[in-house]
């Protein structure tokens, strides 16, 4: 039935798009999931599984799926990639201390057979507090460079005001028209 559902949508010239949100506890996904969802900043709690949501942006809906970064639960992310087309990868950019946890994360996620053709928004969240590493910082502590099969963007913001945001989501819709 949703599959009928999903070619009879496409019909009608919309296109639907799936992306996954993953990053460490703490790191802003949910706040930037429903930033995404109500353009609004919404009290949230850690996230125990996931949060899913449709986003329309440009014509465009996006499936989000928002899930939980504590360390219980990253080993059930990879049940999640299946069609795939994006991921967004939240980064704290005030947790330097953890940076090479979120860099080994980031390996598994590109060694999985399911995401070989997603291309990555990383988000260097939390760029309004004093003190946060550069986009550029944690680009080289990523080791970015080294994605030479997945196309991928670095995009700083602030989940709190929605700042850079609509940029990584611009960068995946120029993705989507090509």
């Amino acid at each position: 039935m949703g599959i009928l559902f999903s070619k009879l949508w496409s019909l009608f010239g919309n296109e639907e798009h799936k992306i996954v949100i993953l990053g460490l506890d703490n790191a802003g996904k949910t706040t930037i999931l429903y930033q995404f969802l109500m353009n609004e900043v919404v009290q949230t709690s850690p996230t125990i599984g996931s949060n899913v949501e449709e986003v329309t942006y440009k014509n465009i809906h996006f499936i989000m799926w928002d899930l939980g970064g504590q360390q219980s639960l990253r080993q059930s992310w990879s049940t999640y990639f299946t069609n795939t087309e994006f991921v967004i990868l939240v980064v704290d950019s005030t947790d330097s201390e953890r940076l090479s946890l979120v860099k080994g994360e980031l390996e598994k996620l590109v060694a999985q057979e399911e995401l070989s053709h997603a291309a990555f928004l990383i988000y260097a969240n939390k760029q309004d507090v004093k003190g946060s590493l550069s986009p550029a910082t944690i680009s080289k502590e990523l080791n970015l460079t080294s994605l030479r099969t997945q196309r991928w963007q670095i995009q700083p913001c602030c989940a709190l005001t929605g700042e850079g945001l609509y940029q990584g989501l611009e960068w995946i819709v120029s993705l989507i028209k090509k």
